[in-house]
């Protein structure tokens, strides 16, 4: 539970601040507002990388998750042991 804890926590702080972050930029400062390449702005880019943002953390999570999985099975499995003898 430690070890899921140790991921999850950082993981759902960081994906709060980045999701956020877009939304209170463009809303009450102008950085987002620069032109990057031609006519599409820093904002356009950061919304699009919070879509490759978001499949990277669910990919990342999904393979962390078989890892939490066989823990929680591991446990399972010692106290159906235990229980029965």
């Amino acid at each position: 539970m430690e070890e899921k804890k140790r991921f999850i926590i950082p993981m759902t702080v960081f994906f709060l601040l980045f999701y956020f972050s877009l939304p209170l930029l463009t809303a009450y400062t102008d950085v987002l507002n620069q032109r990057a390449i031609g006519d599409i702005s820093w904002a356009w880019i950061f919304a699009f990388g919070q879509f490759i943002m978001t499949w990277s953390l669910c990919m990342i999570y999904t393979k962390r998750a078989k890892r939490f999985d066989e823990l929680a099975e591991k446990v399972v499995t010692e106290m159906d042991k235990e229980a029965s003898s």
